[in-house]
């Protein structure tokens, strides 16, 4: 590991994984030396931002990399199981979601159209997991849902998810987008929060970033990520579960 930002996001990822760990612990979890740790722990921005020091000098990450992923809610409008969500009404759904995003400083400015891409959003997740529920039954419930998930402490860690659906051992990132076509982008985009992501849940979860276009039908397709060899799922509002069994195959 010589590149900065992979080591950064190692020692980041090795502090989740821990209960507060000192600087020479993670040193040697890591097989790094003591002094590029302490480097990396009061300079790299996703210390600043995922990370904190206690009076002990222990570091401790802002969530912990367990199977309830604990400290998760307090940085998304909206979280919980599945059959939480769908015992929900519309109105109290949104009251909820709505008062989430004042909480983690989402902006509400545009009300209308906000109100408008939630409720969108809610229809294509409520259809996804009644397709879920016909192939997978009951058990697909206990999955957990991040809606608007927000980190923004400054202006070096962004992650911006529109929904998480988080399984036993995978967490597809929904990013939504009222189009017809993808736009190069927004494919960037959808796949940026990916490292980030990795860090928050650890390795025993896969990210698949995923851009949904509800502007479209009957499509999905995979896409190169700008220039690179790697590629990303889209698909319109009817074909999320597609995506979704492309990766867990129940329909084999």
């Amino acid at each position: 590991m010589n590149d900065p930002n992979e080591l950064a996001r190692a020692v980041c990822a090795a502090i989740f994984r821990g209960d507060g760990l000192k600087a020479r612990e993670i040193a040697k979890g890591l097989d790094l030396d003591h002094q590029t740790v302490n480097s990396i722990l009061y300079s790299s921005p996703l210390m600043k931002e995922l990370c904190w020091q206690d009076r002990d000098y222990r570091w401790h990450g802002i969530m912990r990399q367990s199977p309830d992923h604990t400290g998760l809610q307090e940085f998304a409008a909206w979280f919980g199981t599945a059959e939480e969500f769908l015992g929900q009404s519309e109105e109290l759904w949104l009251e909820t979601l709505r008062e989430g995003c004042r909480n983690i400083g989402r902006s509400l400015s545009d009300a209308r159209g906000l109100t408008h891409s939630f409720l969108d959003c809610r229809q294509q997740i409520v259809a996804l997991f009644a397709d879920l529920r016909k192939m997978l039954g009951e058990s697909c419930l206990r999955w957990q849902l991040a809606f608007e998930l927000r980190l923004k402490r400054s202006r070096h860690v962004r992650i911006y998810a529109d929904v998480l659906v988080i399984t036993e051992n995978r967490v597809f990132s929904l990013e939504f987008k009222m189009k017809k076509e993808p736009v190069p982008e927004e494919v960037e985009q959808a796949a940026k929060y990916v490292p980030y992501l990795e860090i928050l849940f650890g390795p025993r979860y896969e990210i698949i970033p995923v851009l949904v276009l509800t502007g479209a039908q009957e499509l999905f397709s995979f896409v190169p990520i700008g220039k690179r060899d790697r590629v990303l799922p889209v698909c319109s509002g009817d074909m999320i579960f597609n995506v979704f069994d492309e990766y867990l195959g129940f329909l084999n």
